[in-house]
């Protein structure tokens, strides 16, 4: 990068960091700390909760996401709408009047202690180790991509975000995140718009989708039937998105502290429902956009070769070794055969017939073995290094890669502080919100009671801490091989559907007591883990390989299915009417 890029950089960081730390004023108590007195209006509570939700992750792997598997990644995101008007009558009105602090406190007052610790507990487990991954992540490949030490930038990554969040709790994330996303959806618009910039003259927007879709990359709505059956191990298609992605929606944003802390600092239930409304409504477009941007730099790619890997790191080890003779040999044909797909996919877009299906079909069988190639690379890298072959993808750097090479001075250092500013903004609520289980659900419950100032200096250290734990995950994580944005959502789908389980038991199972909900999760739980290892090592072939999004129905649905069986054995001690 240019002395202009770094000073870009250098000045957007800083200024977050001085508008958290300026917005960092607050009453000295839990309340003020965690809920920001309960006094932000509709729209910064929107802000916060997208702010939350959409990581560095989403920004950086999203468009790699698109580029390697098209626009079909969107359908996870199509049971959130109805997931907010679900939350909106029953978890919102629940939580505002108990004035809880975590959703979790209601779970006491529903069940039992046991049970409010167990999913607690859950909560905290997969939320420390997403937020590690959130600060790795990013990390990971800007070291990659631009030979910065790892380790000095996972520090800086999580280490100037804890600065404010320690300082000025949830008020100061949630006025930070409004600024962070200002500055972010700006610099994809601009990226967006210099990605079209560059294509060879004549080539216009509505030309370059046409490359994407007569490539298969406009695929938009799958209906996961393939030969007349459908595949339970597809990941992404309508019925996974619209069932899975609504239990997935419904968990995550009314069930995990990181996203009920940011509407419960809302002024009452119609500024928290107003927040979740929208976010129901503008979610679906903000995503469809970002992997729009990851279709245009793939088309971007077809009029200017892409590399045989985007990560450069790859082709170093393998040069390095005996395979450097072969990877030499594929380079050529790689080459080649990229050579004669764009002079096709030129005179496809000159000619402007789309229709010729000919032509078509020529460009998608040079596509197709153009990956080829790509993949032959996955199999020489592991054969020289003795790696997975997950390690070689490189999803997660296609769009950082086309950033550093073609975007102009300045832009490119803005683009880049989006990634820390993506990654501030969903870590810092994290860190918050790990902070404000950790001290409402064990600390004042199971230790001596403390003053107001008390509590609220000890809620700082618990968040340093907790900024300490996720900076020490990201040191010693390894590398992530598949798409970042999956392996977080394949995280949060391992422990989403047990915890939203136990509060549809809650809410809706008024006859289940806490004994039963209690093993039940624990049980559920157990099974969830295995169900998802056997696919990997195959312990009992008579278990289903199924996609990601279906653990959190069969998580849900097991929770309140034993629970209830369970019931009829353990009878209830007395019935909690709430």
């Amino acid at each position: 990068m240019t002395k202009t890029d770094w000073l870009v950089l250098a000045l957007t960081l800083c200024a977050i960091v001085l508008y958290g730390l300026y917005k960092s004023r607050t009453t000295k108590n839990l309340e003020g700390y965690f809920l920001s007195n309960r006094s932000l209006p509709w729209y910064i509570v929107l802000l916060s909760i997208m702010g939350t939700q959409a990581s560095a992750i989403t920004f950086l792997s999203g468009p790699g996401q698109a580029y390697a598997d098209g626009m079909r990644f969107v359908q996870y995101y199509f049971g959130l709408p109805l997931a907010m008007v679900v939350i909106c009558i029953t978890f919102v009105p629940s939580f505002n009047k108990l004035k809880v602090f975590t959703a979790y406190e209601f779970l006491e007052k529903r069940f039992d202690v046991k049970t409010r610790t167990f999913t607690s507990f859950l909560f905290l487990l997969q939320r420390g180790l997403s937020t590690g991954i959130s600060i790795y992540a990013p990390s990971i490949i800007l070291s990659s991509l631009f030979g910065w030490d790892i380790f000095w930038t996972n520090i800086i990554m999580g280490g100037f975000l804890i600065v404010y969040t320690v300082a000025g709790g949830a008020k100061a994330v949630a006025y930070t995140q409004q600024l962070q996303l200002v500055i972010i959806f700006s610099a994809m618009f601009f990226a967006g718009y210099m990605i079209v910039h560059r294509l060879p003259e004549g080539v216009g927007f509505v030309d370059a989708l046409q490359v994407g879709g007569k490539l298969g990359k406009l695929n938009v709505i799958t209906t996961g039937v393939q030969g007349n059956k459908f595949d339970w191990g597809d990941k992404y298609n309508i019925w996974s998105g619209v069932i899975g992605g609504f239990f997935l929606a419904l968990s995550y944003f009314g069930t995990d502290q990181s996203q009920v802390g940011r509407y419960l600092t809302a002024q009452n239930n119609r500024e928290s429902r107003l927040g979740l409304l929208m976010n129901g409504l503008v979610k679906v477009p903000m995503q469809f956009l970002i992997l729009l941007i990851g279709i245009l730099v793939f088309t971007f790619y077809q009029f200017n070769t892409a590399p045989i890997t985007f990560n450069n790191i790859l082709v170093n080890q393998v040069q390095s070794t005996e395979y450097k003779d072969s990877l030499q040999v594929l380079q050529t044909k790689y080459d080649s055969i990229n050579s004669v797909k764009k002079l096709a996919i030129a005179k496809f877009v000159a000619e402007k017939n789309y229709g010729d299906n000919i032509l078509s079909d020529s460009i998608r069988q040079l596509n197709k073995q153009s990956e080829t190639y790509r993949n032959e690379f996955k199999n020489i890298y592991v054969k020289a290094t003795g790696k997975v072959k997950d390690e070689a993808n490189d999803t997660n750097y296609v769009f950082l890669s086309f950033v550093k090479d073609y975007l102009p001075i300045g832009l490119k250092g803005l683009l880049i502080a989006v990634i820390f500013l993506a990654a501030w903004g969903s870590i810092a609520a994290a860190l918050n919100s790990l902070s404000s289980s950790t001290v409402v659900d064990f600390h004042k419950r199971h230790m001596p009671a403390m003053t107001d100032l008390q509590e609220y200096r000890l809620s700082k250290w618990y968040t340093f801490g907790w900024g300490i734990f996720c900076i020490l995950i990201a040191q010693f994580a390894g590398k992530i091989g598949e798409s970042l944005i999956e392996a977080v959502n394949i995280l949060g789908s391992l422990f989403y559907g047990v915890i939203l389980g136990v509060f549809l038991v809650a809410f809706y199972f008024k006859k289940i007591g806490g004994t039963a909900t209690f093993c039940s999760a624990l049980t559920t739980e157990a099974f969830i883990i295995l169900l998802f290892f056997n696919e990997h090592v195959s312990f009992f072939s008579f278990l289903p390989d199924i996609g990601f999004l279906w653990l959190n129905v069969v998580g849900a649905f097991g929770v309140i299915f034993i629970g209830w069986v369970l019931q009829t054995i353990i009878p209830a001690k007395r019935e909690i009417n709430i």
